[in-house]
């Protein structure tokens, strides 16, 4: 009677909505939403930037990091007032460049600490790096409590460059060395537009420390493979350079590149990618 005493003590204490917080899953997406370029005629920003916050919301993003966007479109993005920002501009630390932003929900998480570093030989300030020729590449970096699991953990935004080889190489080694010296041994989601393909050296070094989402989730995964389009609609889309990758205590339940378009209209020349995620 004792034993079934206790039993009952502890049944009583795991109640429904505990037991639901600890297996709330955070929806967790990349997405380069391609910089306000004027000569993109049709697909140009201000012709698509409802479609992009349509998504977003349609799908339920808990929290996702952006590439390529401007300070007018993190702007655009920030009239969903369900999300607040952090990042900063990679030209000058502050508001010029194209940012690698994180969104998130405001209700869900708060905030806890955020950063910024740049792919370079001095990540501490703006610059380019090894033998990238034209621009300064920026992560951006925040902590999270989930108040939903009472969780806590890192969250890291980054766009790799697309030119220089021995930057994007770097790049990957910078990552895994920055990640390991900000979250240390606490959870980590990372996230962004890499320029790479799976077999790259850079791509395999950060897989030394973090899961690709793509090869460890639960269920297979949804979508094409490959994550750029160019804004052709038909395009193959074989090669994937847009990762979501996970440190070992995280689950990955769902993981999908997303194909919505608008008659025949991408909303970016690049898919957004979206896991279903659950931190033990």
């Amino acid at each position: 009677m004792k034993i079934l005493g206790i039993v009952l003590l502890v049944c009583a204490l795991i109640t429904p909505k505990t037991f639901a917080q600890k297996l709330t899953p955070i929806r967790v997406a990349t997405y380069n939403i391609r910089y306000n370029n004027p000569n993109d005629g049709p697909n140009a920003w201000p012709n698509r930037k409802e479609n992009v916050k349509g998504l977003i919301r349609y799908h339920e993003f808990d929290i996702f990091g952006t590439q390529e966007g401007l300070i007018d479109q993190m702007n655009d993005l920030s009239e969903m007032p369900e999300f607040a920002r952090i990042g900063k501009g990679r030209d000058d630390g502050k508001e010029a460049g194209e940012h690698s932003a994180i969104f998130y929900k405001k209700d869900r998480f708060k905030l806890l600490q955020s950063g910024d570093f740049w792919l370079s030989e001095t990540p501490d300030k703006p610059g380019k790096g090894w033998d990238a020729t034209c621009c300064n590449r920026i992560c951006s970096w925040a902590k999270f409590n989930d108040q939903t699991t009472n969780k806590e953990f890192y969250f890291f935004s980054v766009h790799f460059d697309h030119q220089g080889v021995e930057a994007r190489r770097q790049s990957g080694k910078l990552m895994v060395q920055k990640i390991k010296e900000i979250a240390k041994n606490e959870p980590v989601i990372c996230v962004g537009d890499l320029n790479s393909t799976p077999e790259t050296e850079q791509v395999q070094t950060m897989q030394t420390l973090l899961n690709d989402a793509y090869r460890v989730t639960a269920t297979p995964p949804y979508g094409p493979v490959g994550t750029f389009n160019s804004f052709k609609f038909d395009a193959p889309m074989q090669n994937r350079i847009d990762y979501i990758f996970v440190s070992k205590g995280i689950d990955v339940l769902t993981y999908a590149v997303l194909t919505d378009a608008n008659q025949q209209r991408y909303p970016s020349d690049h898919q957004p990618v979206v896991a279903k995620v659950v931190i033990k």
